[in-house]
């Protein structure tokens, strides 16, 4: 019995509020299971198991797969989905109220790495999980909507750059590995996904004070279209001004056109 099957045999009703869209597109499964670089010492955990589909791929290349599952309805389809795999723990709950370091501290890897298949708005607070949490995960791969990917991978002077950019690109590598069409999803969504991966930097840049530097990037995105001597006036622009003349540029331009660097280095000059 495939998939489809086993979802109408237990009466499973798509839910809007979760985003479920579930990819039973084999090569697609397998292109994100390859940019894992997955082997029998890494531990994935996935969010968001949906039709269990990955969660199966992946079980194949890890020593474990630790799933979370919102949606209780669909306990009993992956039941049967899933029966023949013996490395694969489900937990029925939601992912952000979960203590993510007692829940894996049961099992024995050697490196962490995240999967996820997820709606846009449920993203960055997972992502920001793990940072905050202090998971040492070496890579996150997730399938979001285009819109989103070119967001989070977006460069300086473009259109998608924003305060989530930066904030993600302090902590990972981030890069758009590839586009997937509406088209092998089930049931179809409105708009083309894309699979971005989130590699874990080994040397972060410096930054005296971790909480200045984000309050400013996102003060200084306040109003995308104004400069930064308009959205940063609680600020000392002078020693903003100072810090972004070494760059050749100054408080007249947009956040949009400041690297990561550069607000690094003018937060250093406001600590």
């Amino acid at each position: 019995m495939n998939v489809k099957e086993i979802l109408k045999e237990n009466k499973f009703v798509f839910k809007k509020k979760y985003g479920q869209n579930f990819l039973l597109d084999q090569n697609i499964l397998n292109n994100i299971v390859t940019l894992g670089n997955i082997t029998k010492d890494t531990l994935v955990i996935e969010v968001g198991v949906g039709a269990g589909a990955l969660t199966k791929k992946l079980s194949e290349k890890a020593c474990f797969v630790l799933g979370y599952e919102i949606d209780l309805t669909l306990k009993e389809s992956l039941k049967e989905i899933l029966k023949n795999y013996k490395n694969i723990n489900v937990i029925y709950d939601d992912f952000l109220n979960r203590d993510i370091k007692e829940d894996i501290s049961k099992y024995q890897y050697k490196n962490i790495m995240v999967v996820a298949n997820l709606p846009y708005y449920i993203t960055t607070p997972i992502i920001t999980k793990f940072i905050e949490d202090e998971i040492n995960v070496d890579k996150i791969i997730v399938m979001v909507q285009n819109e989103v990917a070119n967001r989070f991978s977006a460069k300086p002077g473009t259109k998608a750059y924003n305060s989530l950019t930066i904030f993600l690109n302090y902590y990972f590598d981030i890069k758009k590995e590839f586009t997937v069409s509406k088209n092998v999803f089930y049931p179809r969504p409105n708009v083309d996904s894309a699979v971005v991966s989130f590699t874990r930097k080994e040397k972060r840049l410096k930054v005296k004070s971790e909480k200045l530097f984000f309050k400013l990037v996102r003060d200084a995105f306040t109003q995308k279209r104004k400069t930064l001597k308009n959205n940063l006036k609680d600020y000392d622009l002078d020693k903003i001004n100072d810090a972004l003349k070494e760059f050749k540029k100054s408080i007249d331009f947009r956040a949009e056109n400041i690297t990561i660097d550069e607000f690094v280095s003018v937060a250093n000059k406001l600590s």
